[in-house]
């Protein structure tokens, strides 16, 4: 059988989530003769049914992390089903070492910036100069944030040069700056494929003028809007070089987080920018190196 993707429901109190036996029975077709064989082979070697199960031939490592999975109803996708742009670590290789540095962000972001008060804030995420990682940051903590329960948009609003339309392959023929200029557009908000309650929110056609564009109140009552309808709202920004628009969008968002690059962001340009947010009144979660 094939593997489908899909979000397991979450099993019922009265009902015993399936074991990984019975769930790689079922996924590839594991007999009950090779699940005795499996059972025994972890009691001899006092290892895991899927190291087990692995060991023997029964199934590839992929297909166990697929299956345990779909036992802690975990959004996960095995690596043949996988299409997803190389920049998009925490989909690729969601268990690996180096994505709990995104997972340990999202959760220091949710306890401080991002922690439930009175008023709900959206995250800008911006830097100092081009290059210094914004957008990989941008898109990969944006995944992760999609793998809690609820639901996560990711705003371009990177109206200079925007990128993250290319790293999901999503159209961004509509998109923000329509909004922002008074067009009813259909279809601005776009699923991301294979990745279950992550959604994204393209540039669209780039404008003459983005500055004004997001200077708009426009903007605000759209972010206020979008904070009722997703549980986590993060937005892309131009660097800071590029003018004043990263500053603007982290005023209407109420927090950001500034991305540096390790050897290569300069330290007169992130203290500028940390200066000007903190006269802006802007939440400032904190500076993180991009080492990737």
């Amino acid at each position: 059988m094939s593997h489908q993707y899909n979000t397991a429901q979450a099993a019922g109190m009265n009902e015993s989530p399936a074991s990984l036996g019975d769930i790689l029975t079922k996924t590839k077709g594991l007999s009950a003769e090779q699940v005795e064989r499996a059972l025994d082979y972890q009691r001899e070697h006092n290892v895991r049914f899927g190291e087990a199960a692995v060991a023997l031939g029964f199934a590839k490592p992929d297909d166990v992390i697929w299956a345990l999975s779909q036992q802690f109803h975990y959004p996960y996708l095995p690596t043949e089903h996988r299409h997803f742009n190389e920049e998009l670590v925490v989909a690729n290789d969601p268990f690996c070492e180096e994505v709990e540095a995104f997972r340990d962000l999202r959760s220091q972001l949710l306890l401080g910036v991002l922690a439930e008060t009175d008023t709900r804030r959206a995250l800008a995420i911006t830097s100092a100069d081009a290059g210094d990682g914004k957008t990989f940051v941008s898109a990969n903590l944006a995944v992760a944030f999609s793998q809690l329960p609820g639901r996560t948009l990711l705003i371009d609003a990177n109206l200079r040069q925007p990128r993250l339309h290319k790293v999901f392959g999503v159209e961004a023929g509509t998109g923000l700056t329509g909004l922002l200029a008074g067009r009813a557009e259909a279809n601005v908000i776009k699923p991301a494929a294979h990745l279950p309650n992550l959604y994204l929110m393209p540039a669209g056609v780039i404008a003459p003028n983005p500055t004004e564009l997001l200077q708009r109140a426009a903007f605000s009552l759209l972010l206020r809007e979008l904070l009722t309808k997703f549980d986590h709202v993060l937005v892309d920004t131009p660097p800071h070089a590029a003018g004043s628009d990263a500053r603007i969008i982290a005023v209407h968002c109420g927090a950001a987080m500034l991305v540096g690059r390790r050897h290569a962001t300069r330290m007169p340009g992130m203290q500028s920018m940390v200066k000007l947010l903190n006269k802006s009144q802007v939440r400032v979660a904190g500076i993180l190196v991009n080492e990737f």
